[in-house]
């Protein structure tokens, strides 16, 4: 490996902590931890990879095997073993193993093999995992904050080892993916996040933290399981809540200042958007299910019209979903047709269309639309079914956000199909099973003339010879690089246009090898240079703005970002 260069394309860290190939010292692990446990701690232990110097040295001596092995060769081993199970949760529990006793071999890992790895850490695996997760629990991986430690946020917050925080993931298990309420073990999330803001965007492991906030569940199931480990109680709404999450949001900001990012993860769609709308302007908020949902599809939308051609305010869209993920997607694309169109939001609001659970959102409906839904309410008859809504409406492209399993019907396809010369299907529920429907069945069903996306993976398909690439609207590729570009300007807001700024840079990395396969989104194996474009993109905005703190601007922000990107090679100790 290249010493000035970190995975993915990066080059030498301005940390000076991550090469091992420097000859670095690292003179606290004889103070902080040496012989037996040093290899107990997970964010020095490099097992048989110390060297016979750094075993006499750290007084290991006759606690490991002769063997000294490298690290690519620790890596080799890890992968032969993982690929011996064959359930993703034994696969998931073997990562976790190794996480908790080797740092940087497991991040390594999953830099190196992100295709294989991702489904296994993030979706679909950690739907299943957040359901286990008390029975999987072992030992702390974050923080758990409940309604009990109201008054005393703050102590808690000071139990956590690291004191420098720059990223926070925070739940209150509330809406977990397409699975509901999970309560405390709705933990899962924002660990499995943190995990890829290292692997992908290249945030040092050591400055992110995860929370879980517990304030109760409504879950019946949950509250009657003898070894369910949140509050037994049901959960608090109203001044009791946005009380308790005031609390919190006070204390990080004291604790760690006003740059740390929180990323409010899977809350329940009404105290998401009040949460986000509360405190972007008071702190450095990012909501992953409205913001980098909407991201990630705005860039696969555009990217998507050079295969339909048109610009995207020739476009008319119908979302199947009304929660936040399907409004924060169809206000930034109506944010992005009026900044390049320069129309009024309110003309480009009209291109679309939303659906709930009670049909087509006109506005006969608008007296019973929660607020954040009334200005998508437009004059129309109030349609029900969805075929007929695709068929009045006659959208250029249909997005699915609700978790409805297989709500795209062979004649919802079809009818797509008859429309539009090439349909753009986005089927964003996760997991699987709730995915509005297969890669295959809208290739079938389209002849081959679908662009589809999805929120959960799927295989090639080959239809009459030609082989499709599905691609996944995966929020990963925006939130690791979004996160990174904050971080590294020392932004203290979060702007709108910082996410169009993401979504545009994520759109630019679509390469010609990818459309021709049919994918609106890049390869995956690249994603440590995609973070770093969309976070050099993000500062850049974060400074235009007059919202960066990182003073003075660096001349080149791509380099600076790489720069940056946390590296899992080991360090030499002596």
């Amino acid at each position: 490996m290249d010493p000035n260069s970190t995975v993915g394309g990066g080059v030498e860290d301005v940390y000076g902590e991550d090469h091992a190939s420097m000859g670095l010292v690292t003179p606290w692990t004889v103070s902080v931890a040496s012989g037996y446990n040093l290899l107990r701690n997970p964010h020095y232990n490099k097992g048989l990879a110390f060297t016979e110097e750094e075993r006499d040295a750290h007084y290991l001596r006759g606690l490991l095997p002769p063997a000294v092995l490298t690290q690519e060769l620790q890596e080799k081993k890890i992968l032969k073993n993982i690929r011996q199970y064959e359930q993703p949760l034994q696969k998931y529990m073997a990562l976790v193993d190794l996480q908790e006793r080797n740092e940087r071999l497991f991040f390594k890992v999953l830099i190196d093999n992100p295709d294989e790895l991702l489904p296994i850490v993030y979706t679909p695996t950690e739907g299943e995992v957040c359901q286990h997760y008390g029975s999987l629990f072992r030992r702390p991986q974050g923080l758990f904050i409940s309604l009990k430690d109201k008054g005393r946020v703050l102590e808690v917050l000071k139990n956590w080892p690291e004191k420098k925080i720059e990223v926070i993931v925070v739940t209150d298990g509330g809406r977990i993916l397409g699975l509901g309420d999970l309560g405390c073990q709705g933990m899962g999330i924002p660990v499995g996040k943190l995990a890829l803001y290292t692997a992908l965007g290249g945030v040092r492991p050591s400055v992110c933290l995860p929370i879980m906030l517990d304030v109760g569940t409504n879950n019946e199931e949950l509250l009657k399981d003898e070894f369910y480990i949140g509050l037994r109680q049901k959960r608090a709404t109203g001044k009791e809540y946005f009380d308790f999450l005031d609390e919190f949001m006070r204390a990080v900001k004291q604790n760690y200042g006003e740059k740390v990012l929180v990323q409010f993860e899977d809350f329940g769609n009404e105290n998401a958007f009040e949460l986000l709308s509360k405190y972007r302007t008071t702190h450095l908020v990012f909501d992953d299910d409205i913001q980098g949902t909407a991201a990630v599809v705005l860039a696969g939308v555009i990217a998507a019209t050079k295969l339909t051609g048109g610009d995207l305010v020739d476009h008319k869209f119908v979302f199947f979903g009304a929660g936040e993920a399907g409004t924060g997607i169809a206000e930034l694309i109506a944010l992005e047709m009026s900044t390049k169109s320069k129309v009024p939001m309110e003309e480009a609001r009209k291109n679309i269309w939303l659906v709930d659970k009670e049909g087509l959102i006109v506005s006969s409906r608008k007296d019973s639309l929660h607020g954040f839904i009334k200005h998508w309410a437009h004059e129309h008859e109030h349609l029900k079914d969805l075929l007929d809504i695709v068929k009045s409406i006659r959208p250029t492209m249909l997005i699915g956000s609700a978790g409805v399993g297989r709500a795209f019907t062979k004649e919802v396809t079809e009818t797509m199909a008859s429309i539009n010369e090439k349909p753009v299907i986005v089927a964003l529920s996760n997991p699987t099973s709730k995915s509005e429907c297969t890669a295959e069945e809208a290739y079938t069903w389209s002849k081959g003339r679908a662009v589809f996306a999805s929120g959960s993976p799927f295989d090639a398909f080959e239809y009459e010879g030609k082989q499709f690439v599905p691609a996944q609207a995966n929020n990963c590729y925006i939130f690791p690089g979004f996160g990174l570009g904050l971080v590294i300007s020392g932004a203290i807001r979060v702007h709108d246009e910082m996410v169009l700024a993401a979504s545009n840079a994520l759109a630019g990395q679509v390469t010609d090898e990818n459309y021709e396969k049919g994918r609106i989104y890049p390869q995956f194996d690249h994603i440590r240079k995609i973070s770093a474009h969309i976070a050099a993109d993000v500062a850049a905005k974060a400074y235009d703005l007059g919202v960066a703190t990182r003073l003075p601007r660096p001349e080149n922000l791509l380099k600076y970002a790489e720069s940056c990107m946390y590296c899992p090679t080991y360090r030499n100790y002596r």
